[in-house]
């Protein structure tokens, strides 16, 4: 089913709320930024407590789909740019070209500073734990990142910027799974790299 389907099975007041709050787990399910957990927490520290409140489930659809409405909105603009581009012969995409196909696996469209801080802290908490036990250098140095950036919140001045990226870059190339590697990406929109 789509994501329009279960939206309005969120809004449908004639279903039971657990009913309505699982069609809400199935729409972050199809759009999940920060990840499916991480996705949740971030709804319910923006809407509050959806599994019992009729306001906060609401409030909570509405937050993703602002989310989702901007990103259609930047697929949509980026294919338009894309095509002009390749009538203008460039036939493949430039490195520097942000293109939402590929970031909206780990990009809060509407709030994205915000959103990564809260996924940092949600992973940081609940995955970083588990994580720690099989400590390796690289894996050392990205939580040393996410602890800088998270104390930091949005006071890091530029020279701290830049030395925050040129660790980032260095750490890219050992990190050995892509959800260590959203990490990477959510540090970098926290604190202003991209």
């Amino acid at each position: 089913m789509s994501f329009g389907n279960y939206a309005r099975r969120v809004r449908d007041s004639g279903l039971p709320h657990q009913r309505r709050v699982s069609a809400l787990r199935s729409c972050v399910q199809l759009y999940r930024p920060l990840g499916y957990n991480a996705t949740l927490s971030y709804l319910e520290s923006k809407a509050g407590r959806f599994q019992s409140d009729e306001a906060a489930l609401l409030g909570a659809l509405d937050v993703i789909e602002a989310s989702r409405a901007v990103l259609r909105v930047e697929l949509q603009a980026y294919a338009v740019r894309r095509r002009e581009a390749k009538r203008q012969g460039r036939r493949s995409p430039r490195a520097e070209d942000a293109n939402p196909n590929l970031q909206f696996r780990w990009y809060w469209y509407a709030a994205p500073r915000e959103a990564a801080r809260h996924a940092l802290w949600f992973w940081w908490r609940q995955r970083f734990p588990r994580l720690s036990l099989s400590d390796t250098p690289a894996l050392s140095k990205l939580s040393e990142c996410v602890r800088e950036c998270l104390d930091a919140g949005d006071v890091l001045t530029e020279a701290e910027r830049g030395l925050l990226g040129a660790r980032l870059k260095e750490l890219e190339q050992q990190l050995p799974t892509s959800d260590l590697l959203h990490v990477v990406r959510h540090i970098e929109v926290a604190s202003g790299l991209r």
